[in-house]
């Protein structure tokens, strides 16, 4: 009987086993390049580390893929499913004749998240403080450098007055800075944090505060594999919402403790701060949809800073998974 029972428990434990083990080979494998790694973009990671992708059968591989233009060379040549960057790239390459283009079907924040850091302290920082200072801002057409262009322009500043540096790659700008090249850089967090606490420079302002709200970061494919893999992109978008649905209705402490993982070289005190910062920041959506109107402001600062001639067709580049 003893003997019985052993065989018996045995069998389960490798029924549960093989269980276990089917469960993880179901999963279908998606690479995605994400434009920087941030707790900007902590809706994504609290999707990936609470499991939502995995509920929805999905494997993540997430991969750094630094610059906007990376990321959508990365989708156009296979090398990943999914891009997380600015949707202008999508905007870029429709403009410029591809036939298999990018198409967005996931928002995630909804305005700006770089700060600008000053190589000096100011109290009670003002835009004429930048008139005749070189600003780290980024490349040219990316959506760094055309929200800071945008935020000035809200508040009747003058562009013409500010020295732009637009030489230095988004991934080398904050080391660009620390060995003495600008007066100010635009950086987003953790960079921005670090560097004021390493003592490089201070956290003067909120380029998010000077813009108003777009589609500043969110998802696309390539058309083709939108078109074939509709299960895949409809269980992406939902683990997304999830992940949305819980920074926007947990506390600054509870998200931290979900996303810790993700930034091994920040204490949970500062993830908690940083968190914050963007939640009073109003960055994210509540959920993936993006909206026509908001679509345009972002087109809009493209026309504006002449990169673009005219709207493109809405209902082609975008797609609303949620309706």
């Amino acid at each position: 009987m003893k003997k019985i029972v052993i065989v018996f428990v045995s069998l389960i434990l490798i029924i549960l086993c093989m269980s276990g083990c089917n469960k993880k080979e179901e999963l279908t494998k998606v690479r995605l390049a994400e434009v920087t790694h941030s707790m900007f973009y902590a809706p994504l990671y609290v999707a990936i580390e609470n499991g939502y992708f995995e509920d929805e059968g999905l494997d993540i591989e997430l991969i750094l893929t630094s610059g906007a233009d990376k990321v959508s060379a990365a989708v156009l040549s296979n090398t990943v499913e999914i891009g997380f960057a600015g949707p202008e790239s999508a905007i870029y390459i429709y403009e410029n004749g591809e036939k298999d283009y990018l198409v967005t079907f996931a928002g995630l924040t909804k305005r700006d998240g770089q700060f600008i850091v000053s190589r000096k302290q100011i109290e009670n920082f003002d835009i004429e403080d930048l008139y005749g200072k070189e600003v780290l801002g980024g490349r040219v057409g990316g959506m760094p450098l055309l929200n800071f262009l945008n935020g000035v322009k809200n508040i009747n500043g003058d562009i013409s007055k500010i020295n732009i540096n637009t030489s230095v790659d988004f991934a080398s700008l904050s080391g660009s800075f620390i060995a003495g090249m600008g007066d100010y850089v635009n950086l987003f967090e953790p960079n921005a944090t670090k560097l004021e606490q390493q003592g490089f420079g201070y956290v003067v302002g909120s380029i998010g505060e000077l813009s108003g709200e777009m589609p500043y970061t969110a998802f696309y494919a390539r058309k083709s594999f939108i078109d074939n893999n509709k299960d895949t992109i409809l269980a992406f978008n939902r683990a997304i919402n999830k992940g949305l649905e819980y920074v926007n209705n947990h506390s600054n402490e509870e998200v931290a403790d979900v996303i810790l993982k993700q930034f091994p070289d920040s204490s949970r005190n500062e993830i908690i701060t940083i968190v914050g910062r963007y939640r009073d920041a109003d960055s994210w959506l509540d959920n993936t949809t993006i909206t026509k109107e908001s679509y345009e402001n972002l087109e809009d600062i493209m026309i504006d800073n002449n990169l673009l001639d005219e709207y493109v067709p809405f209902d082609t580049l975008v797609i609303d998974l949620n309706e």
